[in-house]
C-alpha cells in the first residue's frame, strides 16, 4: 500500500491500545488528571466492573469552556510547554493523549466548571466524534463519564476479565494512589454500593491509618518507619519487618516523586537489603517514597507511565540499599528501632485486636543495667549466680559481660527503671522456648532461633575484623563472559580483590580467575564469577560474594547454636536474653523466623476474660 497519513480516529485508537489496557487504566488516567487539577475530593463510580460505566467526579480547578475541545484532542496538554518542562515533569500526566485515547474507544462525556465561572459546560465524544459544548449544571470541578468501554473495538472488549476481577484492579489502583496522596478524600462505589472511603490524612498518625487500611491492620505493628536524606535524595515511608513478609510481591508500593513505579533497580536494592533476614522465596512489604530532583529521573519511558529511568542508577541503588539495610540492622529483640513509634503506638491503641508482636510499637524500654547486681522482678528466683556464659557463648563471653553492661544501641536507658527489655527468665518450656517476664507481660523466645542469630552475627563480625583471606588457584581459570561483563571485571578489579576474588581481563570477552576467598573453597568458581560480573555490569555493584559467604556462615551458625531439646538453667537463659538485646537483627533468625514474641498483660487478660 502507498504511504499515507492515518486518520485522527485511528491514531487515537492505536494510542488507546498502548495506554488503555482495561477499565483500571481509564480510572488511573482520569484520577491522575483530577490530582493534577488540585482536587481534594475524588468520587469514582463504577458499574459492571467498569465496562458499562466509569464516572470520576472531582472538586479541582475545572476546565474553561474554550479549552474543552482541546482537552480531548491528541497531544494537547496544560502540563508542559517546552523540552525543559519535559525534563522536569512534576505532574502525574504530561503526554496529552489520555482523554483522546479514552474517548476514541468509548462513549465519553466531560462536564466542567472552571473556578470563578458562573456556569458549567459539557461536551460529548462518541467513538472519536466530538459534539459542540452546551451549558450544564455542575459545581466547580469536573465530571467525566466513560460508558460502554471498547464498544467499537470488540476484539479488545472480549479480552476483559470477569466483572469481579476488573473491579478488583480498580480497587487496588485507587488504594495505591491513596497512599501517595494522603490529603485527598477518595470514595469508590460499585453498582451503586459504597465500597471504599479513604478519608484525608492530616498528620502522620492518620497517614499510617490509611496505610493500615490498604495493607491490613496488622502492618503498623510489624513495620519500621524510614526517613533518611542524603546526596539530594530522600527516602521515607514504612518497611515491614522480615517476619511480616509475604509469598507474593503484592504489597510493595514504591513511589518516585509521588508516582507509583515498578523498577528493576529498586527491586534489586530492596531484595539485597532483606537478603540476610528473609526466607528464600518470600517478599518484603513496604510503602516507600523517594524524592529527588525531577531532572534526575526520566518518566517518559513507558506509555502508561509505570516505569521510570534514573540518570544515576548506581547512586539510587546504593542509597536505597544502605538506607534499608541500616534500618533493618538496628532492629533488636525487645527494643524499638525506629522513629515510627510515635506514629505506630496510637495505631495499636486504635486497633484493639492488633497483635503486639515482634518489637511492635511499645514505649522505649531500658537496657539491662549491669552484671552481678542485677535487680529482680518477683519471679520466684533468688540469689542465682551469673550465667555460665562460656557454656552458651564461648569462653570469651563471660569476662566480656562481667566487665561491661550490655546496652542495646537504639534503646534508651531510663535511670529510674532497671528492668531489661526482654525481662528476666522464668522457666523453659519443653526445652525449646524460654519464658521471661518484663514490664509489659510475658516474653517467649525460641532459644535455637535466637542463639543462631547471635552466633551468625558474631561470625560475620569476626570475618570482617579478620580481613578476608584468599587462596591462590593451582591453575588459573579462564572464563568466557560478555564484553560488558569483561569491562566490569576490569573496572571493579580492585573492589573484587578486597573481597578475595582476583580477576584479570584476558581479552574482549574473557577473564582469568587467580584467587578466590578462602571461605568459598569448593564453590563453583566459574558460576560464581559470572554471577558477580553480571550484577556488576547491570547495577554497578554486587554482593554475591558476601551473600555466598553469609550462606556458609549461616549454616555454621545453625550447627553451632544451642539446639532445641537442651535444658538451660536460669542464668543461661538470662545470658541468652541479654545477648539478644545487644545483637543486631535479633528479632528474627538467619532464615527469617521470629525469635521472640511479646504477650502483653492486656492480651493475657483477654485470653482469660479478666475485667468482663
Amino acid at each position: 500500500m502507498p504511504i499515507r497519513v492515518l486518520p485522527p480516529e485511528l491514531i487515537n485508537q492505536i494510542a488507546a491500545g498502548e495506554v488503555i489496557e482495561r477499565p483500571a487504566s481509564v480510572v488511573k488516567e482520569l484520577v491522575e488528571n483530577s490530582i493534577d487539577a488540585g482536587a481534594r475530593r475524588i468520587e469514582v463510580d463504577i458499574e459492571q466492573g467498569g465496562s458499562r460505566l466509569i464516572r470520576v467526579r472531582d472538586d479541582g480547578g475545572g476546565i474553561p469552556r474554550d479549552e474543552l475541545p482541546l482537552a480531548v484532542a491528541s497531544h494537547a496538554t496544560s502540563k508542559i510547554g517546552s523540552f525543559d518542562d519535559l525534563e522536569r515533569v512534576a505532574s502525574m500526566g504530561f503526554r496529552g493523549e489520555a482523554l483522546a485515547s479514552v474517548s476514541s474507544v468509548a462513549r465519553f462525556s466531560l462536564t466542567s466548571r472552571h473556578t470563578g465561572e458562573d456556569a458549567a459546560w459539557r461536551i460529548e465524544v462518541d467513538g472519536g466524534r466530538l459534539q459542540d459544548a452546551r451549558p450544564a449544571q455542575h459545581p466547580p470541578g469536573t465530571t467525566i463519564e466513560v460508558r460502554d468501554l471498547f464498544y467499537n473495538v470488540p476484539a479488545r472488549r472480549k479480552f476483559l476479565r470477569a466483572e469481579r476481577t476488573e473491579f478488583a484492579h480498580i480497587d487496588d489502583l485507587l488504594k495505591s494512589l491513596a497512599l501517595a496522596r494522603e490529603g485527598v478524600d477518595i470514595r469508590l462505589t460499585h453498582n451503586g454500593k459504597p465500597v471504599r472511603l479513604l478519608k484525608p490524612a492530616r498528620d502522620e498518625n492518620a497517614a499510617l491509618a490509611r496505610v493500615a487500611e490498604v495493607l491490613g491492620p496488622e502492618f503498623p505493628g510489624q513495620a519500621l518507619r524510614v526517613d533518611h536524606e542524603a546526596a539530594g535524595l530522600r527516602l521515607s515511608g514504612w518497611v515491614g519487618l522480615p517476619t511480616a513478609s509475604r509469598a507474593q510481591a503484592d504489597q510493595q508500593y514504591f513511589y518516585v516523586n509521588g508516582r507509583l513505579v515498578r523498577d528493576r533497580v529498586v527491586a534489586h536494592a530492596v531484595r539485597q537489603a532483606y537478603a540476610d533476614v528473609l526466607f528464600h522465596g518470600r517478599h518484603a512489604v513496604f510503602v516507600l517514597f523517594l524524592e529527588l530532583d525531577p531532572v534526575g529521573v526520566d518518566v517518559n519511558v513507558h506509555p502508561a507511565k509505570s516505569e521510570v529511568r534514573f540518570r544515576e542508577q548506581r547512586l539510587i541503588h546504593d542509597f536505597l540499599f544502605r538506607t534499608l539495610h541500616e534500618a533493618l540492622s538496628h532492629t533488636r529483640a525487645g527494643g524499638s528501632s525506629s522513629p515510627a513509634q510515635d506514629a505506630m503506638a496510637p495505631m495499636a491503641a486504635m486497633s484493639p485486636g492488633m497483635p503486639s508482636r515482634m518489637s511492635a510499637p511499645q514505649a522505649l524500654m531500658p537496657a539491662w543495667p549491669s552484671s552481678a547486681s542485677q535487680p529482680r522482678l518477683n519471679l520466684g528466683v533468688r540469689d542465682q549466680p551469673l550465667a555460665d556464659y562460656a557454656t552458651l557463648f564461648g569462653p570469651s563471653s563471660s569476662t566480656a559481660v562481667a566487665e561491661r553492661p550490655v546496652s542495646s544501641p537504639g534503646i534508651e536507658v531510663d535511670p529510674a527503671n532497671d528492668v531489661p527489655p526482654l525481662g528476666y527468665a522464668i522457666a523453659q518450656l519443653k526445652n525449646i522456648y524460654v519464658l521471661a517476664e518484663n514490664e509489659h507481660g510475658l516474653v517467649l523466645v525460641d532459644m535455637h532461633a535466637a542463639h543462631e542469630r547471635i552466633t551468625y552475627e558474631k561470625l560475620k563480625n569476626g570475618r570482617v575484623t579478620a580481613n578476608l583471606r584468599s587462596q591462590m588457584l593451582l591453575v588459573p581459570l579462564s572464563i568466557a563472559v560478555s564484553a560488558k561483563e569483561a569491562a566490569a571485571a576490569e573496572e571493579h578489579a580492585e573492589a573484587l580483590a578486597d573481597w578475595g576474588l582476583e580477576l584479570s581481563r584476558s581479552g574482549p570477552t574473557g577473564v582469568v580467575v587467580r584467587r578466590i576467598p578462602s571461605l568459598l573453597d569448593g564453590a563453583d568458581v566459574a558460576q560464581l564469577t559470572r554471577d558477580v560480573l553480571a550484577e556488576l555490569a547491570q547495577h554497578g555493584s554486587s554482593r554475591r560474594l558476601e551473600e555466598l559467604e553469609n550462606e556458609l556462615l549461616s549454616t555454621m551458625a545453625c550447627h553451632g547454636s544451642v539446639r532445641a531439646g537442651r535444658r538451660l538453667g536460669i542464668p543461661e537463659m538470662n545470658a541468652l536474653l541479654r545477648e539478644m538485646e545487644a545483637t543486631e537483627r535479633s528479632g528474627q533468625c538467619n532464615h527469617g523466623r521470629p525469635t521472640w514474641v511479646q504477650l502483653s498483660l492486656g492480651e493475657l487478660d483477654r485470653l482469660f476474660l479478666r475485667g468482663r
